[in-house]
């Protein structure tokens, strides 16, 4: 068990159950994307840890760019999206694939998608390593999905609470 702030959390997911589920997906998007170099879009901060294993893991040509969203005020949803950094590249033509660490309530994907509406990209794929179903009330399909989870909130490999946990190489879930 460890403790952040206030909040004990319980071992969830091995740092080794991890590194197989991202090589995993970045397999399988490079059997998707064979003949493409993609672009990789990460949104920080909580993606950090993925996208970085997800591109060493992932065989072909690729470029990576970041956008810095947030919706999270403790451990809860604020159900409001804030665009903190946005994307200074032009993608007209180009296979984007942005790459999430957790799917929840789906708020942060729609507004990625109105982000990419005027880029004329060439296709859009999602890839999550977190994915919350019990959440999840939009209808935008997911790509490439790593766990499937319960609605319960989880720290680790990128993601925080209040500003902790980011650094630890497996998951916890709060207790």
């Amino acid at each position: 068990m460890i403790q952040l702030h206030d909040k004990h959390f319980v071992p969830f997911i091995s740092a080794a159950d991890i590194d197989a589920v991202v090589q995993r997906m970045a397999t399988q998007a490079a059997e998707d994307l064979k003949g493409e170099t993609p672009v990789f879009i990460g949104v920080l901060n909580g993606a950090f840890m993925v996208v970085s294993d997800f591109v060493k893991h992932y065989p072909g040509q690729c470029e990576v760019n970041f956008v810095k969203l947030s919706s999270y005020e403790g451990t809860e949803s604020t159900h409001e999206v804030k665009q903190l950094i946005g994307l200074g590249n032009n993608l007209e033509g180009r296979t984007v694939v942005i790459i999430e660490d957790i799917v929840d309530t789906g708020n942060t994907i729609v507004e990625l998608k109105k982000m990419f509406e005027g880029q004329n990209v060439k296709q859009l794929k999602i890839a999550t390593l977190f994915f919350k179903p019990e959440a999840y009330t939009k209808d935008i399909a997911l790509d490439y999905i790593g766990f499937e989870i319960p609605n319960k909130f989880i720290v680790g490999y990128g993601l925080d609470y209040d500003g902790l946990g980011r650094n630890l190489p497996e998951i916890y879930q709060l207790q």
